[in-house]
Order: structure tokens, then sequence, then C-alpha cells
């Protein structure tokens, strides 16, 4: 049944009036469906925010690493620091007699190779036991991680002297444990950097830890059952798998033991008594502290304070390289 004239034209000018109402209107502004781009600042708003935090890093990193190299161009001994003799520039005659001391050589393979052996180290048992905590169960997953922020929350002073009073030759438990008798394990030279090896790991390998365990956590499960079922096993999981997901995380971590290993004090100072007999565990550190207080050459202690900032810049930068060359971004 088909509707009357008057009906049907009332039907035709609704869709008009409809039309006309969607239809953009003339001389109108024009209104975009498409949504509104994002604010975008001056490129100095970063900076703007960062100028507090960049100001105290100055104050407490520039001008001390400003004075640390100034010194070392000057004679700064006893005399100067006194006031009894004005201070005199010397350019790199500090450095020449610095380079010049075959001490100084022996004492930076020492560090290098120590300094290795404990980053090594440290995320060998940091990453094995970030791996452990996301096998066992909340409350085994509980104890460990307190038991290792228990590690690294102790003073260096005061973790080196318990080390020392567990390997004491007279009442220490682990030479009874190992049937050594009174063996002094200060006394050699290998012996003695393995036992302050130890104790550095033992303080540094939680952060590892944690740091490593939070970055497992954030990989996907789907992707560790696939290689599960594929037949991996734990290590080709972690080598294969988390490893190359991990690498960012796992940059850092070994940066920062760089860092802390290669310039370690207070275990070398007080485990070794100062370095050990007739200096045979120096390090950098210690040898620095002894040039620049023992004999008061405060010119020749910042000279090698110098280089190790330099050796520490330098590792870190071809470190970095390396990984860009890669393909990581960092």
């Amino acid at each position: 049944m088909t509707g009357s004239p008057m009906s049907s034209g009332g039907a035709v000018r609704e869709r008009v009036t409809v039309r006309r109402g969607l239809s953009r209107p003339r001389g109108g502004s024009r209104k975009s469906n498409t949504a509104p781009r994002p604010y975008r600042g001056s490129s100095s708003t970063p900076w703007i925010y960062l100028a507090p935090a960049l100001v105290v890093l100055g104050g407490l990193l520039v001008y001390p690493v400003y004075q640390l190299g100034l010194i070392s161009f000057l004679e700064y001994t006893q005399a100067q620091v006194s006031g009894g003799e004005p201070a005199t520039f010397q350019g790199f005659g500090n450095y020449a007699e610095l380079f010049g001391d075959g001490e100084f050589w022996r004492v930076l393979l020492a560090t290098v190779v120590f300094a290795a052996a404990c980053v090594v180290s440290t995320l060998a048992v940091g990453c094995a036991l970030a791996v452990l905590l996301t096998r066992v169960r909340a409350l085994p997953r509980l104890a460990l991680m307190l038991a290792g922020l228990g590690a690294w929350a102790t003073p260096a002073v005061t973790g080196s002297t318990v080390w020392l009073l567990l390997f004491d030759p007279d009442f220490g438990p682990v030479n009874r444990m190992l049937g050594l008798g009174d063996h002094s394990w200060t006394y050699g030279r290998y012996s003695a950097f393995l036992l302050v090896l130890l104790e550095v790991v033992w303080c540094s390998f939680p952060f590892v830890m944690v740091t490593v365990y939070a970055g497992i956590r954030a990989v996907p499960s789907e992707v560790l059952e696939a290689a599960a079922l594929d037949g991996a096993s734990q290590w080709r999981i972690w080598r294969s798998v988390l490893a190359p997901m991990l690498r960012p995380i796992l940059v850092v971590v070994t940066i920062q033991s760089v860092i802390w290993d290669f310039k370690v004090f207070t275990q070398i100072y007080v485990m070794t008594n100062g370095g050990g007999i007739a200096g045979q565990n120096l390090v950098l550190n210690v040898y620095a502290y002894q040039k620049a207080f023992a004999s008061s050459q405060y010119s020749l202690g910042s000279a090698i304070g110098v280089v190790m900032l330099l050796i520490l810049l330098a590792v870190t930068l071809v470190y970095l390289r390396l990984l860009r060359r890669q393909g990581e971004e960092l």
C-alpha cells in the first residue's frame, strides 16, 4: 500500500533537512575530525627540568674533578699544603714521573686483572641467582632476596672485618672446616687477592641479582615456555633467549661493576692491612692513597686519580660503541 503524495513529500523534505544538517556549513569554521596533535614543547624544556640536578652534579662531580686535574699539574706536597712554599706548575712532570715508575705499571696490571676477575665473578653469581629466583617458590625467594640485600647494605668496613674473622688462622671457622690448620689467607699474594675477591663478590652480587631478576620477570612467559617445549636446557635458554633480550640491562650492571671493582679501596685496605706485605696486594686506589697521604705527594696521588678516571671513561665508551655497532639501542 503506497502512501499519499503529502506523506511522501514530507519524507523527502525530512531527508533533505537531515542531509543539510550533516553538511559542513558554508563560510563557517571547519571542524577537523582528526585527533588534536600533541603539544611539542621547546627543545630546551628537558634541560630546564634537568637544570637543578645538573647544578648539584656539577658541584659534587665537576668541581672535584677539576681540582683533581689541577693538582696533578702542580708540585703539591706537604710544604705547599702547610703554606710554607707556593705551588709551582709542573706541566706533565708528575705524569712523566708516574709513567716512569715500574711499580705503577705493576699495580696497574694487578688492578686490571683483579677488577676483571671481580666483574666476571659478580655477573656470574648475580645472573645465576637471578635465574634461581624465578625457579623457587615465594618464601625461599623472599629469604634469598633479603639475605642478598642484607649483604649489599652491609658497610664495606664491616663486611671486610667479618670476612677476616671467618678466615682467621687461629679462630676462623673456615680453616677448621677445610682442615687447613693455621693457614694465613692474607700472607700469600694470590690467596689474599682471592679472599678480597670473595668479599667483593659477596657485597656486589645482590645489585646484579635484583636488576637481572626484574628484567627476567619482564620477559613474556610465552617465550620461555616455547623455548622449554623445544627442548632447550636452562643454559641454552639463558644464552639464546634471555641474554639477548636482557642485553641493555646487562650493559648497565657490567659498566657499574667495572667502575666499582676497578676502584676498590676499602676491602683491600682493611683485609690486607694497607696493601699486603711489601705492597704485594696494592691496587690503584690504595696506591694513590699511599702516594698522597702516606708520602705527602698529593700531586702524584692526583695524577693516579686522573689516570683511573680516563681508563674508566675509555672502557665505558669503547663498550658502548661496540654495542651500538651491533645495533643495540641504549
